[in-house]
């Protein structure tokens, strides 16, 4: 038994116990609710986001169906049937199918890992609020008739200025790009959450399966969203600032969008996909009722396919003229994927197999996503030939194998977990009967809108076109087509009605209505706002089946970390592979902070939306600072932690540790950051190497100047690592002067970044080459300068004890910044002046 574990009767008397818990992580009501960070609350409001988004995507579904239905009918003008189907699109793909995935795994992972809440939950509060804002403004777009009509997919250059002027294109751009950020910060917050806050002796071979498929989701999205963000700010640059990079007079190419979309737009559909596996995997063996069949292979599977992913993007792209040798190569990989994909699909037949399956509501929604998602996949498969694909790209084969694949491997086992969770967000049972024929009218009416269309594809249906003539073949089965669309809205329809009702009406339900083995259900129905009153040990993977008293012993407060008079919210930190208790981890509170910061945000995409760019400066001034009070309010800050003391044989708090989570917090975000840099690296390379009239001005960067920049860079990275390997050691002498010279320093090698850029005549409307060398080198500016008023913080924290000898680990924190900047702008200097020196210029 580990020593910070106290077995045994509680010291306070347990309603005493949960009366203090919720003194300090009570969630407040009326206007203050906007402060509430707390990870359950969090999870839920994006639930019903999501599910608000859904709706509307499926009415938006609905006109295109009804448009379509009849050869020559116009419901809609060609002009307003584009918006409609580019925003069905956009918003199920990223307005409803990743964040909620996303907002299920907020809610569950620290219920699942035996964690009081996410390590970051101010990031997930400032998430949740880029998504609602990002969301209503792309909709917004609707109201006033200026959606984004290029397609969801937004190809150059028909989505650039020439061929889409108005504000059309930029609600899209901005808007996505907003929306992004929600993704990528809970993308960091789920990885680092679960590497570093789980139940003791949970090590990474007992983690529920669930948190295997949320962990791998997690990194895609971190490494898989970034190339679409770029895409975005480069074509938004292109349209509101003449930057060429899809222009191919002027040495771009819109082919270069169709890449960086790919690259996050084919791991999107297994970010897609594996949370939706997991839920699979998590529910399967709960209606068997015996442990999911060769877990082992399954974690094997996941990872292989997330890794796979990021090497099928030109998948898509095998009509656009690719080489002969590529096409092969990217044929390989698509077909190659489906082996780790069919692994998971044999240990799920392989359990019902063993098992005793029970056909509740859940079960039957899971069989429906077996029975559709493999069908999509065989279809995937077929597309993956190249002399296949080229037959019938393009038409309605690709768009049924699309939502095949997407509703099946998405939908179904989202309406299984909800139909799971249900007791879990309410406390009641949903009705067998409604739920059953939700899933009947669903699972008909999809299979029969969809279905049908890979029979007009193969006979020559395009896809996008908003009418069609009659003779042609595809009256009948378009008819078809729109009246499942019907009968599977009214099974949604139904869906919610008992999703309603049982709020009101369920049958109250038992301790772990489903006899689960994962600790979600020890906590109450509904879960209080810490989830656990003490954390338990767990060094089995079916905790709840090794003991079925668990949950009743923790409510007890038999457990660990039950002393809360100190006010803080407390969770363990622990070792990422073993599980082995390091340290206590405090968790901040409610706040204004993150709501603010993202109000600030909206203001600023409002201000590049309507090009008034001083209001843009203010707002991004204005987000700074609050971003910059958020930080200082941490770590040592009395706000934080008023009292640093732990209990007699527990381990410090975080923030007096040298490996607290901010530190693999700021990791896993500059593994985002540098997905970034390294898709813009590959734009730099692409265009001059593939670009039809790439220009090469007789005019050259200084050089020197920027190899004087990256050496002051160097020095000072330097410098910063010996200040930090002489507080690892306890000398903390001279530690504000130090911090405060290392500043200075880098404000230096920053300006010598804006004289660079300033000094280098460049024309960034004239040549993509000058627009890429110029984005390059405002990256490192933003990123040096940033670097530099960080340090200078931690120079001013030094002077009010909130960083030394007692708090060491931000300075750590901040190194990893200043060699995350050194990384790429010595990159840079190789790419932009060594490379075409070599390579030569003409």
């Amino acid at each position: 038994m580990s020593p910070v574990h106290k077995e045994g009767a509680p010291s306070t008397d347990p309603n005493q116990l949960h009366d203090q818990f919720n003194e300090v992580w009570g969630n407040p009501r009326g206007w203050k609710a906007l402060t509430i960070v707390n990870h359950t609350s969090i999870g839920l409001r994006f639930l019903v986001t999501g599910g608000v988004f859904f709706l509307i995507g499926g009415l938006l579904a609905m006109l295109i169906r009804t448009q379509l239905a009849l050869p020559g009918y116009e419901l809609m003008e060609p002009d307003v049937y584009n918006q409609v189907f580019t925003m069905h699109g956009t918003v199920m793909m990223f307005l409803f199918a990743v964040p909620m995935m996303e907002g299920l795994a907020v809610y569950l992972i620290p219920k699942m890992l035996g964690a009081r809440d996410l390590v970051f939950p101010r990031l997930s509060a400032l998430g949740y609020f880029c998504y609602l804002f990002g969301g209503i403004i792309l909709l917004s777009s609707i109201f006033l008739d200026v959606a984004p009509k290029a397609g969801w997919f937004m190809y150059t250059p028909l989505s650039s200025a020439a061929h889409t002027p108005g504000v059309n294109s930029d609600f899209w751009l901005l808007g996505i790009t907003f929306v992004e950020i929600s993704a990528v910060s809970a993308g960091v917050e789920l990885v680092v959450s679960i590497l570093r806050t789980r139940a003791s002796g949970m090590a990474l071979h007992k983690m529920p399966i669930y948190a295997w498929y949320i962990l791998v989701m997690a990194m895609m999205i971190v490494v898989g969203f970034p190339p679409l963000i770029l895409g975005s700010i480069l074509l938004e640059l292109e349209r509101a600032a003449g930057m060429p990079f899809f222009d191919v007079a002027r040495g771009g190419d819109p082919l270069l969008w169709q890449h960086l979309f790919w690259l996050f737009g084919h791991p999107e559909v297994y970010i897609i996909f594996l949370p939706g596996a997991g839920i699979v995997s998590t529910l399967i063996p709960v209606f068997c009722q015996r442990p999911l069949v060769g877990y082992r292979w399954v974690v094997l599977g996941v990872l292989t396919t997330g890794f796979i992913s990021f090497g099928l993007w030109v998948h898509h792209m095998f009509t656009v003229g690719i080489p002969q040798l590529a096409q092969a190569f990217f044929s390989a990989a698509s077909m190659l994927v489906a082996i780790p994909t069919g692994i998971q699909v044999f240990a799920w037949l392989a359990t019902l197999w063993l098992g005793r399956p029970v056909y509740r509501v859940p079960m039957l929604w899971l069989v429906g996503f077996l029975i559709v998602f493999v069908a999509g996949g065989l279809t995937g498969v077929m597309l993956a030939l190249v002399p296949f694909d080229w037959q019938v790209h393009d038409t309605h084969f690709v768009v049924a194998h699309m939502h095949y694949v997407l509703v099946g491997g998405m939908f179904f086992p989202l309406m299984a977990g909800l139909y799971y969770w249900l007791p879990h967000f309410s406390g009641r049972m949903p009705s067998e009967k409604l739920g059953r024929w939700g899933f009947w009218l669903f699972f008909i009416g999809f299979n029969l809108t969809f279905l049908i269309m890979h029979w007009t594809g193969l006979i020559g249906m395009p896809r996008r076109v908003y009418t069609y003539d009659t003779g042609l073949g595809w009256d009948m089965p378009n008819l078809v087509s729109s009246i499942g669309s019907f009968i599977m809205s009214i099974g949604v329809a139904t869906i919610l009605l008992d999703i309603v009702l049982h709020f009101r009406f369920g049958v109250a339900a038992p301790k772990n209505p489903w006899n689960a083995d994962t600790l979600e259900w020890a906590t109450s129905l509904p879960p209080s706002a810490y989830n656990f009153i003490s954390l338990p040990e767990v060094r089995d993977r079916h905790p709840l089946w090794k003991d079925p008293d668990l949950p009743d012993s923790i409510a007890r407060g038999e457990h660990a970390l039950t002393v809360i008079d100190h006010g803080r919210r407390e969770t363990w930190g622990v070792d990422p592979l073993t599980g082995n208790v390091r340290e206590v981890v405090h968790l901040p509170g409610n706040s204004w902070l993150p709501f603010v910061a993202s109000l600030f945000l909206a203001m600023l995409c409002l201000s590049l939306l309507n090009k008034t760019y001083m209001l843009a400066i203010i707002a991004t001034l204005a987000a700074l600072i609050v971003l910059f009070r958020w930080s200082w309010v941490n770590g040592a800050h009395p706000g934080a932690a008023p009292d640093a003391k732990t209990q007699p044989g527990e381990p410090p708090l975080h923030s007096r540790t040298f490996d607290g989570p901010g530190l693999w917090g700021m990791g896993v975000t500059l593994l985002a950051n540098g997905a970034l840099y390294l898709s813009l690296l590959f734009g730099w390379f692409y265009l001059w190497t593939v670009s039809p009239d790439w220009q090469v001005p007789d005019r050259s960067l200084n050089g020197w100047l920027m190899l004087a920049s990256a050496l002051l860079l160097s020095v000072g990275t330097f410098g910063l690592h010996q200040v930090i390997r002489r507080l690892r050691a306890g000398d903390i002498r001279r530690l504000l002067p130090k911090l405060a010279l290392l500043a200075g320093l880098a404000f230096i090698q920053s300006a010598t970044l804006l004289w660079l850029l300033l000094a280098a005549d460049l024309e960034p409307k004239a040549t993509a080459h000058d627009a890429i060398i110029f984005v390059m080198l405002a990256y490192s500016l933003i990123h040096c300068t940033l670097a530099a008023v960080l340090t200078a913080l931690q120079a001013w924290r030094v002077s009010y004890g909130y960083v030394g000898e007692q708090a060491p680990y931000e300075p750590i924190v901040v190194e990893q910044l200043w060699l995350y900047n050194l990384g790429v702008l010595w990159t840079s200097y190789v790419a932009i002046v060594l490379f075409p020196a070599t390579w030569g210029a003409a």
